[in-house]
């Protein structure tokens, strides 16, 4: 193994570690306020996007499409959404924020981003503007790379 793929193997650990323990974080600051990470996710998309097809959902917060249906119907048990059909596709039906949603968002969203301030308080305004740069730069160029099993 060369210096650089030493070097890869760490930063992928050091990533993945670093990954695991702001989410767990994060995760559980979402908890705390009844809701789980998924949840959270479908209702911080709609507060902060607006309205939105189910169809959409899945790939905007990182969730199996299987899955999506689910969520929006607990969501919609508490109320804090709406479903309504599209008028001009009848395969579309967008989902909605309702008012106790944006309430309960109101509320919460901004004790959320200060829990999110805090895990990344180490870091100074630069070093997260730099790392946000390079993590997209590294997620980009993963996702144009295709590997092959063993062939």
């Amino acid at each position: 193994m060369n210096q650089s793929q030493a070097n890869s193997l760490k930063l992928f650990t050091v990533l993945t570690r670093a990954l695991q323990s702001v989410k767990a974080l994060a995760e559980a600051d979402i908890k705390k306020h009844g809701f789980n990470p998924t949840e959270f996710a479908v209702l911080e998309l709609l507060y902060s996007k607006g309205d939105q097809a189910v169809q959409k959902i899945g790939t905007k917060v990182l969730i199996a499409s299987s899955s999506i249906t689910y969520v929006v119907d607990k969501l919609e048990k508490k109320e804090m959404i709406a479903r309504r059909p599209c008028p001009t596709d009848r395969r579309v039906t967008f989902v909605s924020i309702t008012n106790k949603g944006r309430e309960w968002m109101d509320s919460i969203f901004p004790k959320h981003t200060e829990a999110l301030d805090s895990i990344f308080s180490s870091l100074t305004q630069d070093e997260k503007q730099t790392l946000i740069e390079q993590l997209k730069r590294i997620g980009y160029y993963a996702n144009s790379l295709e590997f092959k099993g063993d062939e």
